[in-house]
């Protein structure tokens, strides 16, 4: 009998994994299991778990003194997936197996009673961390093969219960690798509202076309139903797909969160978090830490319908985050980074009744209350948006009018986005994927402005009282509007235009 039996799994920790290695020693004593090394309850209750499915499987459970320890201890472990390396490093230490049969492959899965596996989440980071540690084989349950066949460079091995796998160790069986070959290829999402659809609204469709392009945030302000909501979820159709490595990493937080456990994200995300969400939902976290809605719709739109009902403290959570495109949260059982690179686009009316402005329906609101209301935003934030457009209310008599079945506007701006798209990724070879990661470094180095231009900017911003972040805001801003228009050099017209959608609120 091996004395101490040693398997390798994963611990899924914030976007990374940890590598973590299940031992087992089996001595003589009274029979019991013993699990060390911080493991939650769900780890504790893997004891009579893993006793069922082995013994459901056909094999011997010892009648022995059996420790397993999850080492390093000091790293907090959470999940069910422990199950499965628990159970094999039971059989390894009672001589079931034999240590050299798994050393190469790393093991992931939570057990049935009758020993079948069940799915998991987080098992795209399983599978990169035991790549990344040098590993040539993982074995995930079969539910979640498809999701860490993603992962390239590392044979992923579905299984279905403990004796399927067993019985491939032994070389009785031959489980398959499964390969990435029938994974849908990412693109926009077809079946959403197209920019045909929305009457009128042209500087709204404009401003929302160089969002696309250039990655920039947004918000909307104006009466309500004047199609605020509308305008907003056109963006999802406008963005341009995902490449290969964003779907890894957009599926990858998805599974981390649970929300998706064998699905690949095609399509770039769209959250738009209820108005009573929590401070925690939106950013991450918890008792264990979990990817919050900030994350979730990385690379996509974190969508903010009327911003200002939103809780203060969980608006102003999001001031790091749109600046640094990631988040880090630290509890007392552990810290975890995610990313959080998002296009936030919100929405808000002007006034509490709604109508402050409107040239059809008086408002009833006081000074004090438009102020107070108008304040819910800080100042802060609103320097992180780079677009604020005014939606006004259009004649009642044109709702009903036909739109146009070409769907003209939508074709025509999915080119001019396109175009745009390609101009920023071959201008940027470095890492910077779009002009709204431009930093003030990047700027000066990748940007060259005319002395016309470097004027306008300078009596613009002096005039209206800009911050140094607003102030690059509007070159990047013009940035994209030049890059929509073919235009090789920011010109005077595209700080005007920019200029244009940093009106206050």
């Amino acid at each position: 009998m091996t004395a101490v039996a040693k398997i390798a799994s994963v611990a899924p920790i914030g976007f990374e994994g940890h590598l973590i290695e299940v031992e087992a020693d089996a001595t003589k004593g009274l029979p019991s299991l013993q699990i060390v090394g911080m493991g939650n309850k769900a780890i504790d209750e893997a004891k009579e778990r893993v006793k069922s499915a082995i013994i459901n499987s056909l094999l011997e459970y010892p009648t022995k003194r059996i420790t397993i320890n999850l080492a390093p201890a000091e790293l907090p472990k959470d999940g069910t997936h422990y199950d499965l390396p628990i159970a094999l490093a039971i059989l390894i230490s009672s001589g079931q197996l034999k240590q050299q049969e798994v050393n190469t492959a790393a093991f992931a899965g939570e057990l049935a009673l009758d020993g079948s596996l069940r799915p998991i989440r987080g098992a795209i980071t399983m599978a990169e961390t035991a790549r990344r540690a040098g590993f040539k084989q993982i074995y995930l349950p079969q539910a979640n093969t498809q999701q860490a066949s993603l992962v390239e460079d590392i044979d992923v091995i579905g299984i279905s219960s403990l004796k399927e796998l067993y019985l491939h160790l032994k070389q009785e069986v031959k489980l398959a690798t499964t390969t990435a070959q029938s994974h849908p290829s990412p693109a926009r999402r077809q079946d959403i509202t197209t920019l045909d659809d929305v009457h009128g609204q042209e500087q709204a469709k404009r401003a929302l076309i160089i969002a696309a392009a250039g990655h920039h945030n947004i918000l909307l302000t104006g009466p309500p139903g004047t199609g605020k909501t509308m305008l907003a979820r056109t963006l999802t159709g406008l963005l341009p797909a995902l490449s290969s490595d964003e779907t890894i990493a957009v599926t990858k937080l998805h599974s981390l969160a649970g929300e998706t456990i064998n699905d690949i994200v095609t399509a770039r995300p769209f959250r738009s978090p209820h108005h009573t969400a929590s401070r925690i939902a939106l950013i991450g976290g918890g008792t264990h830490p979990k990817p919050g809605e900030i994350s979730l719709a990385h690379l996509g739109v974190l969508f903010l319908d009327e911003i200002p009902e939103y809780p203060r403290a969980a608006l102003e959570a999001l001031r790091q985050p749109l600046e640094d495109r990631s988040i880090s949260v630290s509890r007392v059982n552990g810290h975890a980074n995610y990313p959080a690179d998002f296009m936030l686009v919100a929405t808000m009316n002007p006034c509490p009744c709604g109508f402050h402005g409107d040239a059809t329906r008086e408002c009833s609101c006081s000074s004090t209350q438009i102020l107070a209301y108008q304040r819910r935003l800080s100042g802060p934030l609103l320097d992180r948006i780079d677009l604020i457009v005014n939606v006004s209310r259009i004649p009642n008599d044109t709702l009903l009018d036909p739109s146009p079945s070409t769907k003209t506007q939508q074709i025509q701006a999915l080119k001019m986005i396109d175009l745009a798209t390609s101009r920023q990724r071959n201008r940027y070879k470095g890492g910077v994927k779009n002009n709204s990661n431009l930093t003030s470094r990047d700027i000066k180095s990748e940007l060259a402005l005319s002395e016309e231009v470097r004027r306008l900017l300078g009596a613009a911003t002096d005039r209206l009282n800009l911050s140094a972040r607003s102030y690059f805001k509007i070159i990047r801003v013009a940035r994209t509007i030049a890059d929509l228009e073919g235009s090789s050099e920011i010109n005077t017209h595209h700080v005007t235009e920019a200029l244009q959608y940093r009106q206050s609120t």
